[in-house]
């Protein structure tokens, strides 16, 4: 694999081995979207040669691409490039991520890539062993396969992505191979019995395995379970496959069968003393449970904790823990591992339930009674201290694995872990065992979804389960991945013939019902949750409920102290119990999430303990927090412009965003926090309402997200028809008000407008207000975007006259430009560049991005031809940086208007390409109008006409449904293209 060398650069890695993921100077990068990460991972696969548009449009789609295949790839690609060269200057070109032809190549370091130091290593490995150093080469090996972390490719989609998958699990597999047998050559044998194990488990019909796991078990001694292994190869090869064994197989049981002094190793034991027979005496106890037979998934963490176990040496006994949420598999994953282990515990396996989830946990007096029973011991000593002791004398010197499910904590295990090393001990708990010290803690976390759906495909049938895949993955993604709700439903769907996977999926999708769905029998997943809640104390408890009230996916320690009530300290206090008893997670430093099944729990206890005004008055504290911090948030982003009168009275500061970048930030990483915070509040009592629509208003002041449209369309709908807000007319007004915000967004211009007059006429007529300067601005400009310039002048003026009243130069700014468009609808060209160049001179004095931006865009589109370039330019430049998705894509569309005048015709397209996707992405269809008209027109000048025409009359089919005026020039230019009749378009609304 080889890489074209660059300049030294910021430090640059990547992970193929694994799920994909990249560092830039040892910083995590957010690589995007699973089709994003794709196109980096094809990039990084084909080494530094470049791969054309086509292939990877293959790699991505294979023989079933989306309409749109070329857009969404360059807008996945420029947005690669932002992410890996930041620091690029605008227009610069790319260095790393270069265009090439008809595609693209990934200019790196080859170090930069694991997959490529994994290839270097391997090849110094052969080098190595080839040269007789075999203790190098097992080095080198050990370090190669350290570099996969998982799956390779995790989660990549894509024909191309999965025959990766295939190749380079085979080098795994291969790599693993060939660790083995420089193991063997140098005397590790009963060290890889048990991966050796693993291996042929898990890749039955590699012969070479099998002759590897032949010879250490001859050198261990064990010449009988190495002929037996030839045995079992050989029925299972001819059962599958209809063959013998191969040459090397054979040879390897035929020099066994003739006890061949070459095979033969010295023996030794961790220490180097030859190991002692033991007298006879009672037969090693077997105590493990039955493994299950349809066992899926968690292959890496199988192997991290067979290898941990097998390597139980040293001076300490080895402790190994397991936690985890009730329900995730701890004992399932333990009781298969140490199966998988047993035979490198060739003293026996003892097996205790210590019941810790329950109201009686198990005595570590009765628990060591049965254990020295189970030694050979006839009579028990009285107290646990005698117990503990002679316990440790039996086991001293003898190599056993003691697995102890299901403990309440580490107090309860101590008495039971043995005093002298080689022995292990497998510990599975609801919380995290960390006060026995050395101990190695392991948390076992829910399926992905590929080994759920393997896992429901067992117990069901693949037949059911292929006839609806997706129906099957709504299953599993409802069971929150957790293994015990997977077996529930599964069994459940296997013993209902009549039933289809559409019809249990059905049943699952109605969370109020789901954890009633999920039991069968004595198994059910409430009970199973239920009984880590009977262990919290009282405030635990309330914490666990009330911070389920807000269904983001994950919550702030701010919030989650607002929430209960407490400070900061006594929060993280509470909410760190939780996660030790595995009833929240954190997976980042101060912010926690519950399981989906989880918080179905916590909100089904919020509704049985009916403590309303608690929970109400939680809610509260937590809108006190958020108001004014988006308040402050906005201040920063936007310090000289004013905000909405506020229903409510600010009772906090809120947190401190000194920056508009630090708001950014903020307002991104808490976007889904502040739309549930929301959403809790609208459906509360009115004090909770009138708070939610104070929020609302403040970030739709910022820019309303149309993704979110219809959540935030049902909280408006519930607010807005709440009885007891009728006579609100303050209410009332900024619920239309917001609700015209969204449709102008996406695209309903009908109804925005019929929504902000509705607004206006809740609003006192001669108040001069931030709320009426906004609304009457809003609807000005989408008057004027369907031509009716004569009823937008109006309201655009009296939004500017209140804005020199409330005394905002930036308000001023935007409304100076916004009334330069309906200037250049009336013919005053001139007039209108003038009004639009002294809204861009009166925005760069306020230094205020977002101004600049817009009066740059307005700017933009009243200018003609080549002139309006260098302004959409600038325009797009700041949205991208203030990441306004939605003002970037219609900047595209003018842009590559404005270059189709200019007669750059490829460049044009590719901008209008680029906005097609972000119109789709964000459903804004007069984007996708205006990025459609541009593409056609730049196709035609490209020589492609059939897809041409089809981008200008899915235009105007467009814009002739939104009634604006876009839609005449779009025809005519059709006619003079076509000589066929138009289409007649659907009807406008």
């Amino acid at each position: 694999m080889e890489f074209r060398e660059t300049p030294p650069a910021p430090a640059l890695r990547f992970q193929v081995l694994g799920p994909v993921q990249a560092w830039l100077d040892d910083k995590p990068v957010s690589l995007g979207s699973p089709q994003q990460q794709a196109v980096l991972s094809t990039l990084l696969l084909h080494a530094g040669r470049p791969v054309t548009t086509q292939d990877l449009v293959d790699a991505l789609w294979g023989d079933r691409p989306p309409a749109q295949a070329v857009a969404a790839l360059r807008t996945y690609v420029s947005r690669l490039r932002a992410v890996i060269e930041p620091r690029r200057e605008v227009r610069a070109p790319a260095e790393l991520l270069v265009s090439v032809a008809d595609g693209y190549a990934l200019r790196i370091p080859g170090e930069a890539v694991d997959l490529t130091v994994f290839e270097r290593l391997s090849a110094e490995a052969t080098s190595a062993r080839a040269a007789g150093n075999k203790s190098e080469a097992h080095r080198l090996l050990v370090q190669a396969l350290g570099l996969f972390s998982g799956r390779p490719l995790t989660g990549i989609p894509g024909p191309y992505a999965e025959s990766q998958r295939l190749r380079l699990a085979e080098r795994q597999v291969a790599a693993s191979e060939d660790l083995c047998a420089a193991a063997l050559d140098i005397g590790l044998h009963a060290e890889i019995v048990g991966e050796l194990n693993g291996l042929t488990a898990e890749h039955p019909l590699r012969e070479r395995l099998r002759e590897l796991l032949m010879l250490a078990l001859y050198r261990c001694g064990r010449q009988a379970e190495a002929l037996g292994v030839y045995t079992d190869t050989r029925k299972l090869l001819i059962d599958e496959l209809g063959v013998e064994p191969g040459a090397g197989l054979s040879a390897m049981h035929a020099r066994i069968l003739a006890a061949d002094p070459a095979l033969a190793l010295p023996v030794s034991t961790a220490d180097g003393a030859a190991r002692e027979e033991s007298p006879a005496g009672p037969p090693a106890p077997a105590q493990l449970p039955a493994d299950v037979s349809d066992f899926s998934g968690r292959t890496d963490l199988v192997s991290d904790l067979s290898t941990v176990l097998m390597n139980a040496t040293g001076q300490a006994v080895l402790v190994t823990s397991l936690a985890g949420i009730g329900g995730v598999g701890k004992t399932t994953l333990a009781v298969h591992v140490a199966h998988r282990v047993r035979s490198d515990f060739p003293d026996g396996q003892l097996y205790v339930d210590l019941r810790g989830a329950g109201a009686s946990p198990a005595d570590p007096v009765v628990v060591l009674g049965d254990f020295l029973h189970a030694l050979g011991v006839t009579e028990n000593p009285d107290s646990l201290e005698q117990r503990a002791a002679l316990y440790r004398s039996q086991l001293a010197g003898r190599r056993m694995l003691i697995l102890l499910d299901n403990a309440r904590d580490a107090e309860q295990i101590r008495p039971l872990i043995p005093g002298v090393s080689g022995c292990a001990v497998l510990a599975t708990s609801r919380s995290r065992l960390a006060g026995i010290p050395g101990a190695q803690l392991f948390d076992v976390e829910e399926l992905t979804p590929e080994e759920a759906l393997s896992l429901f495909s067992a117990i069901v049938g693949e037949q059911r389960v292929a006839a609806e895949p997706e129906a099957a993955m709504a299953v599993v993604t409802a069971c929150g991945f957790l293994p015990l709700a997977v077996r529930i439903a599964a069994a459940r769907l296997a013993s209902r013939p009549r039933w289809s996977v559409s019809d249990l999926a059905r049943r699952l999708a109605d969370q109020r019902r789901r954890l009633d769905e999920l039991q069968l029998g004595n198994l059910a997943v409430e009970t199973t949750i239920g009984l880590g809640y009977g262990q919290l104390s009282v405030p635990e408890a309330r914490a666990f409920r009330l911070l389920s009230l807000i269904d983001a996916p994950d919550i702030p320690l701010a919030a989650a102290a607002a929430l209960l009530g407490v400070d900061e300290d006594t929060a993280e206090d509470l909410t760190e119990a939780l996660v030790e008893a595995n009833m929240l997670e954190c997976f980042t430093p101060g912010r926690y999430r519950y399981h989906d099944l989880l918080r179905l729990y916590a909100q089904r206890q919020n509704e049985r303990i009916g403590d309303s005004g608690d929970q109400e008055q939680a809610v509260l504290r937590l809108l006190d927090l958020l108001i004014p911090t988006v308040h402050n948030a906005a201040q920063a982003i936007e310090p000289d412009d004013p905000l909405p009168e506020l229903l409510t009275t600010l009772v906090s500061p809120g947190l401190s965003l000194p920056t508009g970048a630090s708001a950014q930030d903020w307002l991104r990483t808490e976007g889904a926090l502040l739309l549930s915070a929301i959403e809790a509040a609208a459906n509360g009592p009115v004090a909770l309402q009138r708070s939610a629509i104070d929020l609302l208003i403040l970030l739709y002041g910022l820019g309303p997200d149309p993704t979110h449209g219809p959540r935030v369309r049902r909280i408006l709908e519930i607010t807005g028809g709440d009885s007891e807000l009728r006579d609100d007319a303050a209410a009332l007004a900024r619920v239309h008000f917001a609700l015209g915000t969204l449709q102008s967004v996406t695209s309903d211009f009908h109804g925005a407008e019929q929504s902000l007059l509705r607004s206006l006429g809740f609003q006192a007529p001669d108040d001069a207000t931030v709320l009426r300067l906004a609304t009457a601005n809003t609807l000005g400009w989408i008057l004027s975007v369907g031509n009716r310039t004569a009823e937008a002048l109006p309201f655009l003026e009296q939004a500017l006259a209140i804005s020199r009243i409330v005394g905002t130069a930036i308000g001023e700014a935007r409304l100076i430009s916004n009334i330069a468009r309906v200037q250049n609808r009336l013919g005053m060209t001139e007039t209108a560049i003038q009004s639009a160049t002294d809204g861009v001179a009166a925005a760069r004095k306020s230094e205020n991005g977002p101004c600049l931006a817009h009066t740059l865009y307005q700017l933009g589109v009243v200018l003609t031809a080549g002139d309006a370039v260098p302004h959409l330019r600038e325009a797009h430049q700041l949205y991208r940086s203030q990441q306004n998705v939605l003002w970037e894509g219609y900047t595209l569309a003018r842009l590559s208007s404005a270059l189709l005048s200019a007669r750059q015709h490829a460049e044009a397209a590719e901008a209008a390409e680029e906005s097609l996707a972000i119109g789709r992405e964000m459903d804004s269809a007069y984007c996708q109008g205006l990025a459609n008209a541009a593409l056609g027109e730049a196709l035609l000048a490209l020589a492609q006409p059939a897809r041409g025409l089809a981008c200008l009359q899915e235009a105007h089919a467009i814009f002739t449904r939104l009634g604006v005026p876009e839609a005449s020039p779009v025809a005519a230019l059709i006619e003079r293209q076509h000589t066929e009749p138009l289409p007649s378009p659907p009807p406008a609304p």
